[in-house]
């Protein structure tokens, strides 16, 4: 029987030193041996643990963030009643004791961690878990679409929470709960976005526009204490200045490593793993108007994509041409009815069986270098088929307000995206672009369709079963999604990270029990700092 949501595996492609984490001696000191056969020496923990990070902050709000930098961070700082291994996307116990305990088709209970407490000293209380739900859920939130399936949340007694769900023993409770991060009833908005309070192991100490410290939390009782002295994450957008800063060890993790400088910080010693995820490059057509509206001229467009060069060109290799909706490192991953595979020949009947007359069309990108060198590719790779191509390349804000005005001035967009940075199952990833949202109302502007109808459907039959059923349902949806190409991957990114995993920086220290994610971001649990 399929579990439900975790990857089938880690995909580390090529990684320097394998996935293996350093198999350190008892704190205090002693020898390291790394995965690659490298030996370090020191002390384990008492140190500062340093990221250098590709984004940049803004709103730190637990309820309603999707800055990347903010969401890596609060990882650390913040706890769901269940929380969410990155790695893998399975579930641990986080502020709870145990698995939800079934009353009945539609409730279950689930019992506090004794002794949990804010960073404040504050202990935590039904009634902060209470809050922080009806935040989640409340009309403009982040991850209210996420949460449509809970009922309500309530008081059972002071270490009891009765959850109620409209999904009949919901098989996805514990990934949906992990969203929802607990903060303090008393945390005003504006805190919770500036500098939220959290039980987890780490506490905000200094916040900026350019970096945040943190510091253990003295109050925390969980099973994933820190080590070190501090975090410093540090805010390093620019490539070079992150690729610097990781070969000089002012940084001791760093991620989304460019391509073309792997080599050259795997030189310096450097461990690199490089993860497959679910992060998409995508291309979404506008079904609102001719020729689009026919499924015939949207998969000629997919046929006539040179993915593969687009992968070489672009991202020097390190992306996946999909088979699936997911990627094939993914547990639900089943290989969809449709693969487009690079065939102009294929691609130039279809257009005759739609019987369409190539004229002028407006492709349009966002900013991102690799999507930018994307669009250039297919505006050569669509004029092939006889289209005049006009690109237009803009920031991400600009992009989708044209697109927004549905006024019918574009046809294609190319774009990144990536749900899985909030969690990774594969309803939720469904969710994020083929849920009723504003992607299928005006975006693509597919929900009027027959096939959306039905991919709804079995998305909400996916919901109420588990194990064969589940997947038989999710397998149904990945052919409808990728027969109809209204909304598809053109690629599937690998994501490098460096760390110090195996040799000392030039700054004297290193770390264990560090590996890549999939996603933007860095998972530190139980990550420490080796000092010579």
């Amino acid at each position: 029987m399929l579990e439900n949501t975790n990857l089938s595996r880690r995909t580390f492609l090529g990684a320097a030193g394998g996935m293996a984490a350093l198999s350190l001696a008892a704190c205090g000191g002693g020898s390291s041996e790394g995965a690659a056969g490298g030996t370090t020496e020191g002390t384990v923990g008492g140190g500062t643990l340093t990221v250098g990070s590709a984004y940049g902050p803004s709103s730190f709000d637990p309820q309603n963030c999707s800055s990347a930098f903010c969401l890596s961070a609060n990882m650390n700082v913040m706890e769901g009643l269940y929380d969410i291994d990155f790695h893998d996307y399975s579930t641990s116990d986080g502020l709870c004791v145990g698995d939800p305990v079934w009353v009945d088709d539609n409730t279950c209970e689930i019992t506090l961690r004794e002794g949990a407490t804010f960073s404040t000293g504050d202990p935590v209380t039904p009634e902060d878990v209470i809050h922080s739900f009806e935040r989640a859920k409340a009309d403009g939130m982040m991850y209210v679409s996420f949460l449509t399936m809970f009922e309500s949340i309530e008081k059972k007694d002071d270490t009891t929470l009765t959850v109620k769900v409209t999904i009949p023993n919901f098989s996805l409770i514990k990934e949906r709960l992990g969203i929802i991060k607990v903060t303090p009833a008393s945390l005003s908005d504006d805190d919770a976005a500036a500098q939220p309070i959290g039980t987890g192991p780490w506490m905000y100490s200094e916040v900026s526009d350019t970096y945040v410290v943190l510091e253990p939390n003295p109050s925390y009782n969980g099973s994933h204490p820190a080590q070190d002295n501090e975090i410093r994450i540090d805010s390093l957008t620019d490539p070079t200045a992150r690729v610097t800063a990781q070969q000089e060890g002012t940084t001791l993790i760093s991620e989304s490593v460019p391509p073309e400088s792997i080599a050259q910080v795997e030189a310096a010693g450097c461990r690199i793993d490089q993860v497959q995820g679910f992060g998409t490059r995508f291309i979404m057509f506008n079904v609102k108007k001719a020729p689009w509206d026919d499924v015939r001229v949207r998969q000629a467009i997919m046929y006539s994509l040179n993915t593969d060069q687009m992968i070489q060109n672009a991202f020097s290799g390190l992306a996946g041409k999909p088979t699936c909706y997911l990627p094939e490192s993914f547990t639900n991953y089943h290989q969809a009815s449709t693969i487009y595979d690079y065939d102009l020949d294929k691609a130039q009947s279809l257009l005759a069986d739609a019987g369409v007359k190539p004229g002028t069309i407006e492709l349009r990108t966002t900013d991102n270098a690799q999507v930018v060198a994307m669009g250039t590719q297919a505006q050569q790779d669509i004029q092939a088929l006889g289209f005049t191509v006009n690109l237009t390349s803009d920031q991400s804000p600009a992009t989708y307000a044209a697109i927004d005005q549905a006024d019918d001035s574009w046809d294609i967009l190319i774009a990144p995206g990536d749900p899985s940075c909030f969690g990774g199952d594969t309803d939720l990833l469904l969710n994020w672009w083929f849920g009723d949202n504003i992607w299928m109302q005006t975006r693509c502007a597919w929900n009027g369709s027959d096939e959306w109808k039905q991919l709804n459907g079995l998305m909400a039959d996916a919901l109420e079963k588990s194990g064969d059923e589940q997947q038989d349902c999710w397998n149904q949806c990945f052919d409808i999604i990728a027969d109809n190409c209204v909304l598809y991957p053109i690629l599937q990114v690998v994501t490098p990270t460096a760390s110090w995993s195996e040799n000392m920086s030039p700054a004297g220290s290193a770390v264990q029990n560090f590996s890549g994610i999939g996603t933007t971001g860095v998972a530190l649990a139980d990550v420490a700092t080796v000092n010579a």
